[in-house]
Parts: structure tokens; C-alpha cells; sequence
């Protein structure tokens, strides 16, 4: 049986399948930073404020003085963001905020209602400040669409990565972000994710995994359950041969959960991989901007609520906040316990 549904090329916004939501790929060629967390170049020639426009290899994004996101509000669904280069400084409604990144990964449901900021401090002034990180949204069914907000780190050091080597002795590696990856017999377990996830019920399968492949390694994706949402990602590297298709960079391939998918890695470069994988909700989709909701009307009430409460309103000192010139990472939960890796 064929796995390959089909090939698509990826624009900045990947194409994202139930009960994926969205999935943006972030990669800055930040310059040094000039001592204030902001880059040490000219922001000439750029609309700050919505600067998307990637010059010189980089975009402010939202953020005036420092790239980023500034505070805005979610409803009804989950935000992971992994990091593989860089940092990100988080601050929320809930009064939670950290500093984290160079593999980390930060899981948010926003549930009913929460307002976060995500700003990329640039923390190095005698050399260049690279960014690359995935922020994926993850759905939630109805029943949990109005939980409370979470926030929860996953820091590098506690995340599991299997470390392979193929028949030809080259090697593998699959960090396992979210979901279970069986090696040689045993699930390598990913941490807990938060507990109103979807992901967080084993049997709706989520799995979110980064897959290394060194020049010329190859690799079987093991089957799974069938009707998942299974999607992957080729990022960086030049080609990788899947089934009898040669693949370049920068294509995702929609595939069949329950048949395996042999993969090699046929170019002069190492290769990069996202998969995201999912049992579907299937529910109604009813979404504008940061909610995402069931229907219409509750769609208007999210933007109601957000009018009345702010979602518990914003307690930072600015709206795109930031922690310090320092690349100390840490996380600083809403009662107030502070954690570090």
C-alpha cells in the first residue's frame, strides 16, 4: 500500500490538517543585538508593526523595538512552540512568563480565554542571534474549548530523543516532543503534556516529533492506527526519497497513518523533519484571528468576553515584554513557583 497522499509546497504558513490548526516555520538570521534585546542594524525600510518582510533574512514581526509578538489574546485551542535556535520571552494574563529556547519547547492552552505575549529577545551583542522555532496550534474538542488557561515548559535536557544508526551506519535522530515512539522494542515517551489536551488521551495518537537524517541515512516512519492526520515536513536539506518520489526541501507530504513510509536522505545535506500526526477531532470549525471556536455565536461571545474581561487583563509593565540581557532560561508559573532547567 502506498503511504503518500499527496506532495505540497510550503509557504510561511504550513498546511495543517484536523486537529492541527495552524503551523507557522520561523527561521531569522538575526544580526547582534545592540544591548536593548533589539537588533544592532537600521529597521529602515521595513512597516514596523507588521514587518513579515524577511530583508536581510529577518522580519521585526509585530514588534517595534525588539521582533516578537506583543500581547494578544486566544480562546479555544493550544499553542506548542518549539525552539531549536534562539530564545523566546513569554509573559501571559495568567501571570506566567519565561525565557526559553535552543530546544525547548513551551505548551500553552489558552482554553477560555488568555492573553500572551511571545517576543524573540536578541541576548547576544558580540555575535549574530539566529532564530528558528515552529508554532503549531493545536485544537480542542468542545467539551474542554472553555478550560482554564495552562502554561507548561518542556525543557531540552528532559525532552526524549532516540539517536539511531541505519544499516549502513548512518545516523538518525527523532526528538519526541509529543506521543510515543517505539525503539527497538520499547516506547521512547514524550513528557506530559498539559492535562485538557488532546493529546493528552493516548489514544487519540498525537505525535509531534523533529527527525534528523544525516547524508545518505535512511529511515521506515512505523505505521500506526489508520484515519490519523499524519503530516510531514521537509524543512531543510535539499531531498529525501519517500517511496518513489524524490522530495525537495521545503514540501510537506501528506501520508496514510497506517502504512510505513521509508525515507533517505539522497542530498549532499543533512535533513530536517517535522511530523505532526492526529487523531481528528471532527468538529465544526468556526474560527476568526486568535478564537477558535464551535459556531458562530460563540464566536461572538469570545470577542464579547475579551471586550468585558481582557481575559484577566494585562499585569506586565509593558505589552511586549521581555526578561533581561542574560540567556538564563526559566519559567515562572502563575502560583508563583519558578522553575529552571
Amino acid at each position: 500500500m502506498k503511504a503518500i497522499i499527496k506532495t505540497i509546497p510550503l509557504q510561511m504558513f504550513w498546511p495543517t490538517f484536523d486537529p492541527f490548526l495552524f503551523c507557522a516555520f520561523h527561521n531569522d538570521a538575526y544580526p547582534a543585538g545592540n544591548g536593548k534585546l533589539g537588533p544592532n542594524a537600521s529597521l529602515s525600510g521595513r512597516q514596523i508593526g507588521q514587518d513579515f518582510s524577511q530583508k536581510d533574512g529577518w522580519s521585526m514581526y509585530h514588534g517595534s523595538e525588539v521582533p516578537g509578538f506583543p500581547a494578544h489574546p486566544h480562546r479555544g485551542f493550544e499553542t506548542v512552540t518549539v525552539v531549536n535556535k534562539g530564545y523566546v520571552d513569554h509573559a501571559d494574563s495568567m501571570g506566567a512568563a519565561g525565557r526559553y529556547g535552543e530546544g525547548d519547547t513551551q505548551w500553552m492552552t489558552a482554553g477560555k480565554g488568555v492573553q500572551h505575549s511571545e517576543m524573540m529577545p536578541l541576548v547576544h551583542t558580540q555575535k549574530s542571534n539566529p532564530l528558528e522555532l515552529f508554532q503549531i496550534w493545536l485544537n480542542l474538542p468542545s467539551y474542554n474549548k472553555m478550560v482554564e488557561p495552562h502554561f507548561s515548559m518542556l525543557w531540552k535536557e528532559d525532552t526524549p530523543i532516540a539517536t539511531l544508526r541505519d544499516e549502513n551506519d548512518k545516523g538518525i535522530k527523532i526528538k519526541v516532543v509529543a506521543g510515543s515512539l517505539n525503539v527497538d522494542g520499547s516506547a521512547l515517551q514524550s513528557l506530559p503534556c498539559p492535562p485538557n489536551s488532546w493529546a493528552n488521551d493516548k489514544e487519540n495518537h498525537v505525535a509531534i516529533w523533529i527527525i534528523d537524517l544525516e547524508v545518505e541515512a535512511s529511515w521506515t516512519l512505523p505505521a500506526s492506527v489508520r484515519d490519523l492526520s499524519r503530516t510531514l515536513y521537509v524543512f531543510e536539506g535539499e531531498q529525501v526519497q519517500a517511496e518513489d518520489s524524490t522530495v525537495p526541501v521545503n514540501v510537506a507530504l501528506q501520508v496514510k497513518s497506517d502504512a510505513p513510509l521509508a525515507i533517505k536522505n539522497t542530498g549532499s545535506e543533512s535533513v530536517r523533519i517535522l511530523l505532526l500526526q492526529g487523531k481528528p477531532i471532527n468538529e465544526n470549525v468556526e474560527q476568526h484571528g486568535p478564537f477558535v471556536m464551535n459556531t458562530r455565536q460563540e464566536l461572538q461571545q469570545a470577542f464579547f468576553d475579551y471586550q468585558q474581561t481582557q481575559f484577566g487583563g494585562w499585569r506586565w509593565p509593558s505589552s511586549d515584554q521581555t526578561h533581561g540581557e542574560t540567556p538564563r532560561r526559566f519559567a515562572l508559573y502563575a502560583d508563583g513557583r519558578e522553575e529552571t532547567p
